[in-house]
């Protein structure tokens, strides 16, 4: 038997501090320009923007954790709180969107003029921040499912601040009310689109689906296709956070395998799968003659 350990967590500790410190920055200048201007929307803002904050503060916590060694209580230390954390944050984004939709259905029933130029400029601030805030994610979102829900979180709301800006510009030439519930509604649909994309990646990930990208049946056929295999069976590949994949299997091969052999299939599996961990058990019978051995 042999196995090939897994490579330690990448860190965005210095991500997600400066996101941090940008969102309540910019909260802070959102709830004093809300008083000024009397502006509801600008305050209703500042809200949403504190669960944005929770979000980040469940990714950072979630992707510390990961880094955490192994116990004799949990043998794979706190990683797959990453996969947890990329589905909280997707179930806040749903919230969000909730959000957005019920205030621009409001707004449908009973149009409201905004506070013009004021409003304008604190949203443009906000498609700067949370733009920049997105950008800090912007590479590692594509290999971490983690730093997705993040980065998510930080376009999300780039998206309606710009779409404030955009709508705000629009009431003021053409006095039309219904421009900025009816732009909330288009970038709500958006959200949700590329929400849901992380939810039901998240929750397959959670429920040890075979992570998306690996073929389940090209891992079979590249083993059995190796000198001396003449059987695989209990071949099971499942994520243990959002960065990491693990696999087991059971490989019959009646001369047996020296640890060249071992060694070369598990960094195999690595390069070609993506699979940092492998754990392959050898057998010299196959199941008929192991099960001959439990009747006895």
């Amino acid at each position: 038997m042999a196995h090939d350990h897994a490579h330690e967590m990448p860190s965005h500790n210095r991500a997600f501090a400066l996101g941090v410190a940008l969102n309540v920055a910019f909260i802070i200048v959102e709830v004093i320009y809300g008083i000024t201007a009397g502006s509801l929307a600008l305050l209703a803002d500042a809200g949403h923007n504190i669960t944005d904050v929770m979000g980040l503060f469940l990714a950072w916590g979630a992707s510390a954790l990961a880094t955490k060694p192994p116990t004799w209580t949990h043998s794979y230390g706190y990683r797959r709180g990453t996969i947890l954390a990329a589905m909280a944050s997707a179930m806040l984004l749903f919230v969000a969107i909730g959000g957005i939709t019920w205030e621009a259905i409001q707004r449908f029933q009973s149009p409201e003029a905004t506070h013009g130029a004021t409003i304008i400029v604190v949203a443009a601030i906000g498609v700067v921040i949370n733009a920049a805030t997105a950008a800090l994610f912007i590479r590692g979102q594509h290999e971490d499912l983690n730093i997705k829900g993040a980065f998510l979180h930080m376009a999300a709301d780039a998206a309606v601040s710009l779409g404030v800006v955009l709508a705000g510009v629009g009431m003021i030439y053409t006095g039309w009310l219904w421009l900025d519930p009816a732009m909330s509604l288009i970038i709500a649909i958006v959200i949700l689109w590329s929400t849901w994309g992380l939810f039901r990646d998240s929750f397959n990930l959670a429920m040890d689906r075979v992570p998306e990208g690996i073929s389940m049946a090209e891992i079979s056929n590249h083993i059995k296709s190796q000198d001396g295999v003449e059987e695989i069976h209990d071949l099971h590949v499942w994520a243990v956070s959002t960065t990491e994949t693990v696999m087991t299997a059971h490989l019959v091969m009646p001369n047996g395998a020296d640890d060249c052999f071992l060694n070369r299939l598990s960094r195999e599996m690595n390069e070609q799968f993506g699979i940092g961990h492998s754990t392959i058990q050898i057998e010299t019978c196959g199941e008929d003659c192991q099960q001959a051995y439990t009747d006895l």
